[in-house]
């Protein structure tokens, strides 16, 4: 362990240490989803302590890493190092010791098995685990301090050793309380999921049962009154319709959104071609410049879109509808559902309690800091549009 001297604790630190520190805290308390406290995380390790790389390992049980986030490194780069580490050398010393480990040279400690070709190079070290009780919820690796001029010699202090720590502390509060959060949003899914398998087989159940009793009346019917008969088949022809749409209405619900692997725009032009292929009117998306947002506003713009087509496609029976999505200049994004269908006056809508899902929309959009717009005339179509602000 080296220890230089000279070192200055952080409460000590200049104002604008002080500054940087507190917007690191802040940062990892605001957010919810895991991979975005990982993130965070992070960055303001990297920035805070002026490394040139720095990585977050999450452990699995079986010897690996569940998720490993780094930064410093481009995508490309991360591409060519190949599959996650495993929990070998100064990674797994990290995980299963209590105190930080620093380091002048990481390659000349024993316990140093090497990189792939593609990793870079890295020489000074500083880890620490990230535990919440007896538990480790994480490992945070920085590397190759920056010098303040070339040259000069330099490595990390004793200073930033403590730093490191008190952003660990704060590290595993804000990671407990984003595991809390998506373990109480699954539950929350699971019981919505449940939900719509019931509305499901209610409603299409009585659907079926419908069409049963139609379609045996019109056989009745086929030789003593061919007329009626018709009549009969032709209202099959309506229930089986309306059990198809109650179908895909509830399938499309229960389909998965696969944000964490895919994003929002992957996700969104799925889903959008989806309906294209199931309904008769041509559903299209566009997406510009759209970059990854935080995973609450993702799923709010992507349940919002969900409500909005869902919408227009049953109610506003236009032979089109149009979605798109565009960065905003604060490095926000705003969508828009579009339709130049029947539309509606939006005073008479609330009115007649019958809010189209709009009360659930504007809630999604005001949860995660964005706002939501409906523009709509009988006979002029509707647009539905949410904006959320950068980050």
């Amino acid at each position: 362990m080296i220890t230089p001297a000279g070192t200055v604790s952080p409460m000590h630190r200049p104002r604008s240490g002080l500054a940087a520190v507190s917007t690191a805290l802040l940062a990892m308390s605001r957010r919810l989803e895991v991979r975005d406290v990982l993130r965070t995380i992070v960055v303001s390790a990297r920035e805070l302590l002026d490394a040139e790389y720095a990585a977050l390992g999450v452990p699995d049980d079986h010897g690996g890493f569940a998720q490993f986030v780094v930064d410093g490194i481009s995508e490309e780069q991360w591409r060519r190092i190949g599959p996650l580490p495993r929990q070998h050398g100064i990674l797994a010393a990290m995980l299963h010791q209590d105190g930080a480990e620093r380091l002048a040279d990481v390659r000349k400690d024993p316990r140093f098995e090497g990189w792939p070709a593609a990793h870079p190079d890295m020489s000074d070290f500083l880890g620490l685990p990230i535990r919440d009780g007896e538990e480790t919820l994480g490992a945070l690796f920085l590397a190759n301090k920056r010098c303040p001029a070339p040259g000069a010699g330099c490595g990390f202090t004793e200073e930033d050793e403590e730093l490191l720590d008190l952003l660990a502390q704060h590290a595993a509060l804000a990671l407990t309380n984003a595991r809390l959060y998506e373990r109480s949003r699954e539950l929350t899914i699971a019981e919505e999921r449940s939900r719509l398998a019931h509305e499901l087989h209610d409603a299409v159940s009585q659907k079926l049962f419908s069409l049963r009793l139609t379609a045996q009346a019109a056989a009745a019917l086929v030789d003593r009154d061919p007329a009626r008969a018709k009549d009969e088949l032709q209202q099959v022809s309506v229930l089986a319709a309306e059990a198809a749409d109650e179908l895909r209405a509830a399938v499309t619900e229960l389909r998965p959104a696969a944000l964490d692997e895919d994003g929002l725009v992957a996700t969104l032009r799925t889903h959008v071609q989806v309906l294209d292929r199931a309904h008769g009117a041509h559903v299209t998306f566009i997406c510009d410049g759209v970059r990854a947002l935080p995973a609450a506003q993702e799923e709010a713009l992507l349940r919002v879109a969900q409500e909005a087509l869902h919408n227009a496609l049953r109610h506003s029976g236009a032979d089109r509808v149009e979605v798109t999505l565009a960065r905003t200049r604060g490095g926000g994004a705003v969508l828009k559902v579009t339709d130049p269908g029947r539309g509606f006056d939006p005073r008479t809508v609330r009115r007649a309690g019958r809010h189209l899902g709009l009360v659930s929309m504007r809630d999604r959009a005001g949860g995660v800091g964005g706002r939501l717009e409906v523009h709509s005339e009988p006979g002029r179509g509707t647009t539905i549009e949410m904006e959320v602000p950068g980050g």
